[in-house]
């Protein structure tokens, strides 16, 4: 299966949208709210280069923004597997 990290903010609504999109798919996910998370923050930046979020960390491969289709193209050959 698929490990699945989103890191969010408390007040960005395409973080719910990700978040119900994965619920909706039945994907098991992680959140890391970045308010309170510097060491997330240093990661995704590190990682990306982005600060955006949401941004979705599948097995090492990132989503940025809320985009269903490149989550589920990085997802669904792990869950087919």
């Amino acid at each position: 299966m698929a490990n699945v990290t989103v890191y969010t903010t408390s007040t960005c609504p395409y973080c719910t949208k990700m978040k119900n999109f994965l619920a909706y798919k039945g994907i098991p996910y992680k959140e890391v709210n970045l308010e309170s998370n510097q060491q997330a923050v240093e990661k995704i930046l590190a990682a990306t280069g982005h600060m955006g979020v949401p941004q979705t960390e599948v097995n090492g491969k990132w989503v940025l923004g809320y985009d269903p289709n490149k989550l589920m193209e990085l997802v669904e050959p792990l869950i087919n597997n």
